[in-house]
């Protein structure tokens, strides 16, 4: 559960009857005055005890607001598809009510994942119709814990996993979604973890069954699955990792544990694979999907096999869900059966938002994870941390591949300096873009000059080439009237 749209509850029974004297008093107002005659005249000493009396008595509290009517949190919110400015930062009012094996999380850190970008453009169907919050991880601390929780507490830090909601600053979700932090991690790290390192795990050992002297390609090595899927690899002996990347990433995932990093903008992978392993790979993890698939499927070796848990390409401006790029894909290798059994290949399919039922898998592999860990084995490597306010941003370094590791996204708000600074770069942000849109329209003017101009000097050049074969053709014409006249 992701405790969106939360509506605001009533207090429990027990907390509605609480003891009068446990109340924080507070001064009361003063009461109307009624117009009564006027009362009998009294003595001072009479006037002393009814002050003294006056004094004794307990003046009577304010009403206590119940906490669920001033209860808010901020949230970040998918109101429709299309861009960046699509994830807007809005607050929710009304606490979050715990069903039974729920705890309520004050939220520190979030994950970014492609899944979240896909979701935006409308091309990730395990998110339900906008307006929704996105975000399928987090970290950060129990702040209450509903019945029949005894594995949790409150104080807790934890990180969680969920199909979507976990873009907030306050989060409902079953225990069973919940994962203790290892003493010594920190939030970004564990906000950074749950989805790269598991998929990368279940791929790797579940499906792909890696073992040592093996070889495997990772794509967009320098993203967070690709680090992760790298550091993994290196637990077991003796591992070939063919890496690819820009140029600029290649140092990083070098020293991560990437063998041969290979720049896919510049070089073709499949020749620069062929060069070092001409038998080809035993494993291949593809992100991408399209044409590379094929061309991921045709570098295995035989008993080789390709993992396909994404559809980056996608991204690229395809409009196509993920159903019917399987089932295009499915339809391809449909054809090549023979070939495929020939082959002796396997061909799978991973996607994490689909195991979200299967607890005690995600747990298991989890519990391998989180023991890496503390071995030092894995370690989250945390590319650049924005707020909430900056999500825009954060999307966009993620979708124009500029990251090296995880994005996250963190839930403390911007100090006013920073927004100030927010502004300025926004504002001077759209000036730039202005200049562009301008250089692009004067741009334009001058290339339809120019093509007018060629269209002039075409029709001159034509007009030539008549007036040409005109002054060609008039001495033989003149020829013809001679021969006629001597007749």
């Amino acid at each position: 559960m992701s405790g969106e749209d939360a509506p605001a509850q009533q207090q429990n029974a027990e907390e509605q009857k609480q003891p009068q004297q446990q109340e924080t008093k507070t001064p009361a107002e003063s009461p109307k005055t009624e117009s009564k005659p006027d009362p009998p005249p009294t003595s001072a000493s009479t006037e002393a005890a009814a002050a003294a009396a006056d004094a004794d008595t307990p003046a009577p509290a304010a009403e206590k607001v119940p906490e669920e009517d001033t209860f808010s949190y901020r949230a970040l919110v998918l109101t429709g598809y299309g861009g960046y400015d699509k994830v807007k930062l809005q607050v929710k009012k009304g606490k979050p009510v715990l069903k039974s094996g729920e705890v309520m999380v004050r939220v520190k850190m979030c994950g970014l994942n492609f899944a979240d970008l896909m979701a935006r453009q409308g091309l990730y169907d395990r998110l339900p119709s906008p307006p929704v919050s996105p975000g399928m991880e987090c970290s950060g601390i129990i702040e209450a814990v509903g019945e029949d929780v005894t594995d949790r507490k409150v104080g807790d830090k934890v990180l969680v996993l969920n199909r979507s909601g976990l873009w907030q600053e306050v989060v409902v979700a079953a225990t069973t979604h919940t994962f203790l932090m290892p003493e010594g991690m920190s939030f970004e790290e564990a906000a950074a973890l749950p989805v790269n390192y598991i998929t990368a795990y279940m791929m790797l050992f579940d499906f792909g069954h890696l073992r040592p002297n093996q070889s495997i390609l990772v794509h967009m090595a320098a993203g967070g699955v690709g680090i992760a899927a790298t550091q993994l690899c290196k637990t077991v002996n003796d591992v070939t990792v063919f890496g690819t990347a820009s140029a600029s990433k290649h140092d990083v995932i070098s020293q991560g544990g990437v063998t041969h990093p290979i720049d896919y903008r510049t070089r073709d992978y499949v020749e620069e694979i062929r060069k070092i392993s001409p038998k080809g790979l035993d494993i291949v993890l593809d992100p991408l999907g399209g044409s590379d698939t094929h061309k991921c499927y045709n570098l295995l070796k035989p008993m080789g096999k390709l993992i396909s848990y994404g559809a980056a390409n996608m991204l690229a401006g395809q409009k196509k869900n993920l159903f019917a790029v399987a089932k295009t894909w499915y339809q391809q290798f449909s054809v090549h059966t023979l070939s495929l059994i020939q082959g002796n290949r396997s061909v799978c399919g991973f996607h994490l938002g689909y195991l979200d039922s299967e607890t005690e898998l995600i747990s298991q592999a989890m519990a391998v994870i989180m023991d890496l860990y503390k071995q030092g084995k894995i370690k989250p490597r945390i590319d650049s941390t924005y707020h909430l306010e900056q999500v825009g941003d954060a999307m966009r370094r993620m979708q124009e591949r500029h990251n090296i590791g995880k994005i996250i996204l963190t839930t403390e708000p911007m100090k006013e300096e920073e927004k100030k600074e927010e502004a300025k770069k926004d504002e001077e942000k759209k000036k730039d873009d202005k200049k562009k849109d301008d250089k692009k329209k004067e741009d334009k003017k001058k290339d339809e000059a120019k093509k007018e101009e060629k269209k002039e000097e075409k029709k001159k050049e034509e007009t030539k080439k008549d007036d040409t074969k005109k002054d060609e053709k008039k001495p033989e014409e003149k020829k013809e009237e001679a021969k006629k006249e001597e007749n």
